[in-house]
């Protein structure tokens, strides 16, 4: 049976989680309030893309593909 992938805000919220920053230290240095970050992290609230791209520049992220991406044939 193939690995179910997890979501990619789930994967965001176990790279906060797992970065030895605390969630007010990544509201500084992202400019995210700290209350829309408490929210993501608890699952009551969303990011905006623009809030997703800063969280993931302030914790040095880059977004790669697990496999290679599909080819158009013809």
């Amino acid at each position: 049976m193939a690995k179910k992938q997890s979501k990619l805000t789930d994967q965001l919220r176990a790279a906060m989680a797992g970065s030895g920053k605390s969630l007010g230290q990544i509201a500084r240095e992202s400019t995210i309030d700290l209350a829309t970050i408490s929210r993501f992290m608890h699952k009551r609230g969303g990011l905006s893309m623009d809030g997703l791209d800063l969280i993931a520049e302030c914790l040095g992220l880059n977004l790669t593909t697990a496999t290679k991406p599909r080819t158009k044939k013809g």
